[in-house]
């Protein structure tokens, strides 16, 4: 399992001076692509999903299989939420497994992005998670439509980027310094010295939008300029799509595994040119020793009742799986009767919490507070409550294989 905390990631990579790939995914395709590239590289991985992207799939179902394929992985693996527009939008990530959220407030005044930057640094680091802010405008839709691109750049200020960062907590911040987001006209000019300046003034993790289009040397100034993670989609998108136009044009009449047939190898490919150039390849053992791993808890809960019928147990239970699984944090929340009666408890509650933090922020939640003191504990006086934390097979030994397999 080396999911792993993505604050230490960034820092990881900021202060040994190379970046980590924040690799935007649309489908199977490019998650499968995205992991097996990091594997043959044995780097460490960000796996982004972008809130503009869910028109074109389910969330919650490409979360599902984000996880999967993240925990069985043998490199370290964050999942991150790409340009998240609400406070609601963050919750809703961190309680399908996301680890990272990135808050996107840049196109509002700095007052108001501070405010809206803040609300989610404050839940968001309460269940453990980093959170990545916005300062400047990065032009452009995230995506492949360079066609779209609204307004023009906006640099980041230095002395913005230094109010904003001491105001909001935020552990990384993706900053405008010439990019845009899709496809470029023209070869960009990177205001390097902006940036340099910028870092000095903050000392955190600073992070590109737009990578796609930029040369060799231009991503070396940046990394050298304290940037710790690139976002990058488009030329992926670019690969597969050109791909399935080749497919096509072998033949006009194949089916849909003909004209995706080579995809993944196509934005592999892509990836690990990206992680050797960014200098993370082959960073994955000692990321995996020196980061923490990311551990799930459950709350378990076994209790009886008293002066209540099995109905109305059933209907406290209803409402409070309702309630208690929009509290940041939570990621499934469980109730149940025991199978056989003659055990010492009758009832239960599993709920499981993203983080270690979580206990003491879902502890004190208003909604589980009112939940609790109302409907629950008035009958459930017989109780045991104990947290779990997740058992994982040890990052060191995971690192350990990973040098085996380097040497095999």
């Amino acid at each position: 399992m080396p999911l792993v905390d993505m604050h230490d990631m960034l820092n990881h990579a900021y202060r040994n001076h190379y970046a980590v790939g924040g690799f935007d995914l649309v489908s199977l395709d490019f998650l499968e692509a995205i992991l097996a590239a990091a594997e043959n590289c044995r780097a460490p991985v960000i796996l982004s999903l972008v809130e503009s992207h869910f028109d074109h799939y389910d969330f919650e179902l490409a979360m599902a299989a984000t996880e999967k394929a993240a925990r069985r992985a043998t490199v370290p693996v964050a999942i991150h939420l790409d340009h998240g527009a609400t406070l609601d939008s963050a919750v809703r990530a961190i309680n399908h497994g996301c680890n990272g959220v990135m808050v996107d407030a840049s196109h509002e005044s700095f007052p108001a992005n501070v405010v809206h930057t803040r609300r989610v640094v404050e839940m968001a680091h309460a269940c453990g998670v980093a959170v990545e802010g916005e300062l400047g405008y990065v032009a452009g839709v995230e995506g492949e439509d360079a066609a779209k691109h609204p307004g023009e750049v906006e640099y980041t200020s230095v002395e913005e980027a230094k109010a904003f960062v001491q105001r909001t907590g935020v552990d990384c911040l993706a900053v405008s310094i010439g990019t845009v987001h899709g496809r470029l006209r023209g070869r960009p000019k990177l205001d390097i010295e902006r940036l340099k300046r910028i870092n000095e003034a903050v000392k955190i993790p600073l992070v590109i939008h737009g990578g796609t289009g930029l040369s060799d040397e231009q991503f070396h100034k940046l990394i050298t300029s304290g940037v710790a993670k690139i976002n990058y989609y488009t030329a992926l998108a670019d690969a597969a799509g050109e791909r399935i136009r080749t497919n096509a044009r072998a033949d006009a009449r194949c089916g849909y595994t003909g004209l995706v047939h080579g995809v993944q190898d196509a934005i592999r490919a892509e990836v690990e040119r990206c992680l050797r150039l960014w200098g993370s390849a082959g960073r994955a053992a000692e990321v995996l020793v020196q980061c923490r791993a990311w551990q799930s808890v459950e709350h378990v809960i076994v209790y009886n009742v008293e002066g209540a019928s099995d109905a109305q147990v059933e209907a406290m239970m209803a409402r409070g799986r309702e309630t208690l699984s929009r509290i940041p944090g939570v990621r499934r929340v469980f109730t149940g009767w025991a199978v056989q009666k003659s055990q010492k408890f009758r009832c239960c509650w599993l709920v499981q919490f993203a983080h270690e933090k979580v206990i003491e922020s879902y502890r004190d939640h208003p909604d589980h507070t009112a939940f609790a003191n109302q409907l629950f504990r008035p009958i459930a006086g017989d109780r045991i409550s104990i947290d779990f934390a997740e058992v994982v097979r040890p990052l060191e030994t995971m690192a350990a294989n990973g040098r085996q397999r380097i040497h095999a």
